[in-house]
């Protein structure tokens, strides 16, 4: 390693080892805060990753203020992105080292609109098929009394570490 080379972790491990790292193994490391110093639409947002398995991943988030459409309520951007971010991730946890992915598709429907006074929003994204070349995923993002916000499916487009 030079000494130009930049480190993502806490204990100083270059950004090349994490493309060593299985994808379950690479969100586990973010969701322990050990990436937290590296730029992310997550740390913008305020996301939190409460669990991770194989297949499955949970993020959440207080809503806020700057988080306003013009009617004054949360922007469905912010939803997508949980969702997008909530299945993107689980399907991550599925792939093994070096291995990406991008999301080719998402589908949203929103249910109902969530306020922007420090509500909670929790995602929930659970794998449902991971191929050769493409994966798909669905979620469900609920407020703090457990009602349906949103749901969404996603097809994500697997890129090899071979190219």
């Amino acid at each position: 390693m030079t000494t130009t080379e930049h480190t993502d972790r806490a204990d100083r491990t270059p950004r090349a080892d994490l493309a060593a790292l299985s994808g379950l193994d690479l969100i586990r490391l973010v969701q322990a805060g050990s990436l937290s110093d590296v730029p992310s639409i997550g740390r913008l947002i305020g996301m939190r990753f409460d669990d991770v398995e194989h297949g499955r991943v949970v993020v959440s988030l207080d809503t806020r203020p700057d988080f306003a459409n013009p009617l004054g309520t949360v922007h469905g951007g912010i939803t997508a992105t949980l969702l997008d971010s909530a299945l993107g991730c689980a399907i991550h946890t599925t792939l093994p080292p070096g291995t990406g992915y991008t999301t080719l598709e998402l589908k949203v429907n929103y249910i109902r609109a969530a306020r922007t006074d420090g509500q909670t929003l929790t995602a929930e994204g659970n794998v449902i098929h991971v191929g050769r070349r493409t994966a798909t995923a669905d979620g469900r993002v609920l407020d703090e009394q457990g009602r349906l916000m949103a749901h969404a499916t996603t097809t994500c487009m697997i890129l090899p570490a071979d190219g």
